[in-house]
């Protein structure tokens, strides 16, 4: 049986806290749908940010403003997914797959809405491709397929500590918002998937880039909060990664400096 998110579920004065949505996945059992977020980013919102994660249902598309206005920040989490090509204008194929559409409904208009309202952002690995694309950014497909590239995919193995394991460095863009956070030009990451941002959105920096150029961290320049995509996983075991917990610490921070003027006008 799965470890229960305890920290989820014994957080003290929860109408306190702030509010972050985080989109859901369709998972399909048994004929049945199921709308899921991995326990491995409730846990370090909650322990390390210190925030009350809500998952948010997939396929609602209308009426996201109406979302964003009920949340402090919104977390776009990692997936076996990938973000649909007819989002960014390409056509779908055997290496674009699977897809969920669902999600991307939810998520694209979330991105758009809760940049335009100042709300804070972090996404992770399908994060940072959909915070992408929904500015107006594409997205490469089978990133090892390209010429000089390397192969960013998981190993294939039982032990999550092998999959998730570090397998590159980046290098840090100096000056930046990560470098800010964080305060070095390199770290090691465990960066795996198989799309990748291809053209970069209009109003996106590129933050951090992998050894063979491949993007792994954007910033938006004009965000009026905390906007943050990285490409690996600091997710996974945060609290035993420094860099893990300075971002969801930072983002913490911007979630709360979000909530602090909206819960005293309430």
């Amino acid at each position: 049986m799965p470890e229960t998110p305890r920290a989820c579920l014994k957080m003290p004065k929860r109408d306190l806290l702030p509010i972050v949505g985080v989109p859901a996945d369709i998972v399909t059992d048994h004929g049945l749908a199921f709308h899921r977020a991995g326990e491995k980013y409730l846990r370090p919102l909650a322990e390390i940010s210190r925030v009350l994660p809500v998952i948010v249902p997939a396929g609602a598309p209308a009426g996201m403003e109406r979302y964003v206005a009920r949340l402090d920040g919104v977390l776009l989490t990692g997936a076996l997914s990938n973000v649909h090509p007819q989002n960014y204008g390409a056509r779908p194929g055997p290496d674009t797959r699977p897809h969920d559409r669902a999600r991307d409904a939810t998520s694209l208009g979330l991105i758009r809405h809760a940049v335009g309202a100042g709300v804070p952002v972090f996404a992770i690995c399908r994060g940072i491709q959909e915070l992408n694309v929904a500015l107006g950014g594409t997205l490469i497909a089978e990133v090892q397929d390209q010429p000089g590239m390397r192969d960013h995919r998981a190993p294939k193995h039982d032990d999550p500590d092998k999959r998730y394991g570090a397998n590159h460095t980046i290098t840090i863009t100096a000056g930046g918002m990560l470098h800010a956070i964080l305060g070095e030009r390199e770290i090691p990451v465990n960066s795996l998937h198989r799309q990748a941002i291809a053209t970069l959105a209009p109003g996106l920096s590129v933050e951090a880039r992998a050894p063979d150029g491949v993007i792994e961290a954007v910033s938006a320049d004009e965000a009026a909060a905390f906007t943050l995509g990285v490409q690996w996983h600091p997710e996974y075991r945060a609290r035993d990664n420094a860099h893990s917990r300075r971002l969801f610490e930072a983002f913490g921070d911007a979630v709360r400096a979000r909530r602090g003027p909206r819960a005293a006008a309430r």
